[in-house]
């Protein structure tokens, strides 16, 4: 399936390529590790989880598919992007 048929599909889903990582934490979450990217040009997180660590994407040039959403965090709300998938370019 192509990157035009799943964003027919769901409409939602923006799909980047060749974004540069700023900065990547990992932090664990009981069984998953909860992985936060800052990407360059961009103000806001992207979250993923995985069920292990992963080798650390700063510097790295990504292509992610993932879409926005609004999070409550101490009172007030965040936006921030839930990865769907991700890939070294």
């Amino acid at each position: 399936m192509s990157i035009s048929d799943l964003s027919q599909e769901h409409p939602a889903l923006i799909h980047t390529e060749h974004c540069t990582v700023l900065s990547h934490t990992q932090r664990d979450q009981g069984e998953w590790v909860q992985h936060t990217l800052m990407l360059k040009n961009y103000e806001t997180p992207f979250r993923f989880r995985r069920p292990k660590k992963y080798r650390s994407l700063k510097g790295a040039q990504v292509t992610l598919d993932y879409y926005p959403q609004t999070t409550l965090v101490a009172g007030f709300e965040v936006e921030t992007m839930r990865v769907v998938r991700i890939r070294r370019s």
